[in-house]
C-alpha cells in the first residue's frame, strides 16, 4: 500500500513539468507494464475524459484496451468519444463484442454516426442490427442525411417545451431529461406537430414566476438551420450569433436536432486543415491519420499536385527556351529571373491569402468582389514602384548600364501588378465556379506568375535593346 501511495505521489510530482495527458500516460504505462491495475485506477479517477482519451491514444496499442477497461463504465462511454477515431476502431478489435455493443449504445447519436462513418460498411451494419430499435431509428436517421450537413451532425438529444406549459412544469421536465441531453441551456418550445415556435434559455425558465407559461417567456424570433444546410454555413451562424446551439429543422420547419458548439469546433478545425492542406497543394484525405499515415500514403497524397505543378511550369522552361537569343546576346539577365518571379510568386501568394480568408470568414462581401480585385490590383502596382528604389539601382550597378535596370525595374511593376490581380481574381473565379477557392493558392499562383513574369521580362528586354543604344 505504501508502494502505491508513493507512486501516485510521483504522478503528482510530475504537474510542473508535463501536460494532464502527459503525466497520465507516463506513469499509466509504467503501472500497466508492472501489472499495478489499483494504481492505475487511482491515476485515472480524478483526470478528465478528454485527458484520459488523449493518454489511452499514445500508449502502445496493446496497453490501450488494457488501461481502457478499468474505466468506470459512464466514464468508459465519454472517454470513447474523445478518443481519436484511429484509436476507437483498435479498441473495437481488441475488446470483447458484449463491451463494444454496450459503448456503441450508450454513445451520443452524432457521436456515433462520426464512429460510423470511419467504420466499413459491413461492421456497420453489424452494430446497427445490434442496437436498441429506438437508437437504431434515430442513427438510421442521421446516416440518411448527405455527409457534412447539419441533419448529418446534429444530436437528437435536446428538450423541447409546449406554450402552455408553467415555468414550474418545464423545470421539472427539464431536471428529468437532463440526464439524457446533451445540452440544456437552450430549450426548444413546439407545438403539437412538432413545428419550431420558440425558444428560451435555462435562465430564463429558472429566472420566471413558476406559473408563468412558457409561451409568455419565451423568444418567437428563432434562429435556425435545415437539415441540408452545409455544416461551414452552420459554423458560421453559432459564431454569428454566438449560440451554444443551433436548432436544425426539416423542410415542413419541424425540430428534428441541435447542432452544439463543440460538434462546430471540430467542424471549423477539419475546414481550416483542408484549406491549409489545398493552400500546399496536398491532396487532403482523412486528417486525422494524415501522421499515421505509411510513406506511400503520403506520397500519393502529394504528388497528384506535384505532377500538375511540374507541367505547369515546363512552360516556364520553353519561354526561357524560346527567348535564348537575347539571353545569349546579354547574359546577366538570367541573373534577375529568380528575383523577378519570387517577387511576383510572393505578391501573388499573399494577395490569394487574403481573398481566401475573406470568402471563408464572408467578410469580403462587404467589399464587393470587383472592388476587392481592384484592391489588390493597385496595392501590387504600388509594392512594385516602392521596390523600384531598390530594384534599379542594384540591377544597373550589376548589369553594368542602365539596360538592365529599366528591364528589371519595368518589369517588376508589371509583375507586382499581374500577380496580385490574379491572386485576388483566380480564387473569386474558382468561388463562382462552385469549387474550392484554397485551390487558387500560393503553388498555383506562383506557377501562373512564373510563367507570365518570364514572358513578360524578357519581351520588355528585347524591346529596349531593340530600341535604344544604351
Amino acid at each position: 500500500m505504501n508502494e502505491d501511495v508513493e507512486i501516485y505521489n510521483n504522478y503528482a510530482s510530475l504537474s510542473a513539468e508535463l501536460t494532464s495527458s502527459e503525466k497520465i500516460a507516463a506513469q499509466l504505462e509504467e503501472l500497466l507494464m508492472a501489472g499495478n491495475y489499483d494504481t492505475a485506477k487511482l491515476i485515472l479517477e480524478p483526470s478528465q475524459p478528454v485527458d484520459i482519451a488523449e493518454a489511452i491514444g499514445s500508449l502502445p496499442q496493446i496497453l490501450q484496451a488494457l488501461a481502457f477497461r478499468l474505466l468506470k463504465k459512464n466514464e468508459a462511454i465519454e472517454v470513447y468519444e474523445y478518443l481519436d477515431p484511429i484509436v476507437q476502431q483498435t479498441l473495437l478489435d481488441r475488446l470483447r463484442s458484449g463491451e463494444v455493443l454496450e459503448i456503441v449504445e450508450k454513445m451520443s447519436p452524432d457521436d456515433r454516426v462520426q464512429l460510423f462513418d470511419e467504420l466499413p460498411a459491413k461492421v456497420v451494419r453489424k452494430f446497427l442490427s445490434a442496437l436498441s430499435p429506438g437508437e437504431r431509428k434515430v442513427t438510421a436517421e442521421l446516416l440518411g442525411y448527405k455527409p457534412e450537413t447539419a441533419g448529418r451532425l446534429m444530436t437528437t438529444e435536446f428538450i423541447d417545451l409546449k406554450e402552455m406549459q408553467t415555468a414550474e412544469e418545464a423545470l421539472s421536465l427539464v431536471r428529468k431529461r437532463a440526464p439524457f441531453t446533451e445540452t440544456i441551456y437552450s430549450l426548444y418550445v413546439t407545438d403539437k406537430e412538432r413545428h419550431l415556435t420558440g425558444i428560451l434559455s435555462l435562465r430564463d425558465l429558472v429566472t420566471a414566476a413558476p406559473s408563468k407559461q412558457i409561451g409568455e417567456v419565451m423568444t418567437r424570433d428563432v434562429v435556425n438551420t435545415t437539415t441540408d444546410t452545409n455544416q461551414e454555413e452552420v459554423a458560421r451562424a453559432i459564431q454569428r450569433y454566438d449560440f451554444l446551439a443551433l436548432p436544425v429543422v426539416d423542410k415542413e420547419n419541424r425540430l428534428v436536432g441541435i447542432v452544439t458548439v463543440d460538434d462546430l469546433i471540430d467542424v471549423i478545425e477539419q475546414e481550416a486543415t483542408r484549406d491549409i492542406y489545398a493552400a500546399g497543394a496536398v491532396q487532403a484525405g482523412d486528417e486525422d491519420d494524415y501522421f499515421q499515415s505509411s510513406l506511400f500514403t503520403i506520397a500519393r497524397r502529394r504528388i497528384v499536385w506535384l505532377l500538375i505543378l511540374v507541367l505547369a511550369n515546363s512552360i516556364t522552361t520553353r519561354v526561357i527556351a524560346m527567348n535564348d537569343q537575347i539571353l545569349s546576346q546579354v547574359v546577366i539577365l538570367a541573373a534577375f529571373i529568380p528575383l523577378l518571379i519570387g517577387t511576383g510568386g510572393n505578391v501573388g501568394a499573399q494577395s490569394s491569402t487574403v481573398v481566401i480568408r475573406g470568402l471563408s470568414t464572408q467578410k469580403i462581401k462587404s467589399l464587393g468582389a470587383l472592388k476587392a480585385i481592384l484592391k489588390e490590383t493597385f496595392t501590387g502596382a504600388l509594392l512594385g514602384i516602392l521596390m523600384l528604389f531598390v530594384v534599379i539601382p542594384f540591377a544597373w550597378w550589376q548589369g553594368n548600364g542602365p539596360l538592365i535596370g529599366f528591364a528589371v525595374g519595368i518589369s517588376l511593376i508589371s509583375i507586382t501588378t499581374l500577380a496580385a490581380t490574379a491572386g485576388a481574381l483566380l480564387p473569386l473565379m474558382f468561388d463562382r465556379m462552385g469549387l474550392d477557392p484554397a485551390l487558387m493558392s500560393s503553388p498555383f499562383i506562383t506557377t501562373v506568375t512564373d510563367i507570365a513574369g518570364v514572358f513578360i521580362y524578357l519581351n520588355t528586354a528585347t524591346w529596349l535593346l531593340a530600341n535604344s543604344n544604351l
